[in-house]
């Protein structure tokens, strides 16, 4: 199958598993690159903790912060379905500075992320990126701001509705009556933004120190949410390391496959959903499967 015939392909799965997707896929040795509306921008959710961790990691690196510094965390005491780690902590903990950092990246804790956005602001991560060269991720606001959603506000046997109001209530411009949703409010990232964050994390040279890369890439590495692409990307002749996003309609994975032959690729999936459902594991398997196929296409050129 020709390239174009591929990518056709690709968008028609995609619409029968119920998704608008935004993919690409990048050779990290040859630049040579599939991919499908790769530049559009979508809120980022749980992605963002990718760039938290680098510029956490960064500022650790110049000593600005000390990674063993030992913070007082409120516990989140959430009961919704979903967050992990500190967030659904009941009582106060004494945790550090690098811990959270692993809680933030690997577990996807946001309570831990909010106490690291505590030391390093939003806008203080966007300029570090900014530095770095990284200028099409934006970082607005904390991890706190997302968990309060129409999720959160109707009961369990409504989540239905909360995914129809988040289908439903965009604009053409990407506006939206959700304000997690709404791409001028909320931070927001493309596939291409985020397969550039991760060549600069994985491949020389880079504006970003190699002490820094070598940490975030170890903490994505150790990334225990396995179920979106991990299943299409994981052997024993590869290693996967990703961050997942997770939010509403929202379903995301960004990351890197490394081959044993010495490929790698890096892999970005960000996807709306249009099924009102919070589970939908048919979704997942078909963001997997059309990364898996552009990965494989690519490894042919």
């Amino acid at each position: 199958m020709n390239t174009e015939a591929l990518l056709h392909d690709m968008r028609r799965q995609l619409h029968d598993g119920g998704l608008r997707g935004c993919v690409l896929v990048r050779d990290l040795h040859t630049g040579e690159e599939l991919g499908i509306d790769p530049d559009t921008q979508l809120p980022s959710a749980s992605l963002v903790k990718v760039p938290l961790a680098l510029a956490t990691a960064e500022r650790v690196r110049r000593g600005e912060l000390d990674g063993a510094t030992m913070l007082d965390v409120t516990p989140g005491r959430i009961t919704t379905p979903g967050p992990t780690g500190l967030s659904r902590f009941r009582h106060p903990a004494r945790v550090a500075v690098d811990d959270l950092l692993y809680l933030s990246t690997c577990l996807s804790d946001s309570t831990a992320a909010d106490a690291l956005f505590a030391l390093t602001p939003p806008a203080r991560v966007a300029d570090l990126l900014h530095e770095l060269g990284l200028r099409d991720i934006t970082v607005r606001h904390t991890m706190g701001e997302l968990s309060d959603t129409p999720v959160e506000r109707f009961d369990a046997a409504q989540v239905d509705l909360a995914h129809a109001l988040a289908i439903g209530a965009g604009t053409g411009g990407r506006g939206h009556r959700v304000p997690q949703l709404d791409t001028t409010r909320a931070n927001t990232g493309s596939a291409r933004s985020y397969v550039d964050l991760l060549q600069a994390l994985w491949t020389t040279p880079s504006k970003v120190h190699p002490e820094v890369a070598e940490r975030v890439r170890s903490l994505m590495a150790h990334n225990v949410l396995r179920h979106r692409l991990a299943p299409d990307f994981s052997s024993d002749a590869t290693r996967w390391s990703s961050k997942t996003g997770t939010l509403l309609n929202l379903r995301h994975e960004v990351g890197v496959v490394e081959h044993a032959d010495g490929q790698s690729f890096a892999i970005a999936v960000l996807t709306e959903s249009e099924v009102p459902a919070s589970v939908q594991p048919g979704a997942e398997a078909v963001m997997s499967q059309v990364a898996r196929t552009l990965r494989d296409h690519l490894r042919q050129l």
